[in-house]
């Protein structure tokens, strides 16, 4: 069907920007999460979580996504995923989120492990899913392999889970949860092509 390939190729945009890939000629993306205070014209206006309001200019051809929820058991060995964690006390490798790649993103995203700015301390590991085990009473254990190694994380049971789903211009309403990878341009200014947006209550964790 062809909207599928089309919000597969939307993905598969989205992803270059969020996971890693090669960065634009403008420099790497800044990254706004927030909730949506207004949409005027093409201008949409974000309460960041730091703070301030952030305005950012939507590409005439914006795409907007969502995400839905799922659970560790909708995770298979052969998956692809991207999983926040942060290393605990135990010195073990602990998610504050994970999602759910569709498979026609897997080839667009770039996999290994890198510094993510959504907690302080925060590494996003890109990989692909060995398997699961049990890791009482933390949770489970996820293992995962990507091109320059593994990588084990422990995954606690209220651990966010989501993937992308797709979405429109009907989710950029006042109150909405949104995570944007902006591009800054020299006079300071934000614009982007993409939005992930809450969908359905349910806030984009990444």
């Amino acid at each position: 069907m062809r909207w599928i390939a089309v919000f597969a190729t939307a993905l598969i945009g989205l992803a270059a920007v969020q996971a890693g890939a090669q960065s634009p000629p403008a420099g790497p993306p800044t990254p706004v999460r927030g909730t949506i205070e207004k949409l005027d014209g093409q201008n949409l206006s974000v309460k960041t979580r730091e703070g301030p309001v952030a305005t950012i200019a939507l590409a005439d051809n914006v795409t907007v996504q969502g995400v839905a929820k799922r659970t560790l058991a909708d995770i298979k060995a052969g998956d692809y995923v991207a999983s926040t964690s942060v290393k605990g006390t135990d010195d073990k490798l602990h998610a504050v989120e994970i999602h759910i790649f569709p498979e026609a993103m897997r080839a667009a995203v770039t996999e290994g492990q890198r510094p993510s700015s959504l907690v302080e301390g925060g590494l996003m590991t890109n990989a692909t899913v060995v398997g699961i085990t049990p890791a009482p009473p933390q949770g489970e254990l996820l293992k995962v392999t990507y091109k320059d190694g593994t990588a084990e994380v422990i995954v606690a049971p209220d651990t966010p889970i989501v993937t992308y789903v797709a979405g429109d211009a009907s989710l950029l309403k006042p109150g909405a949860a949104v995570t944007i990878f902006a591009q800054k341009k020299p006079d300071g200014s934000l614009t982007t092509a993409r939005v992930t947006a809450e969908k359905d209550g349910v806030k984009p964790p990444m």
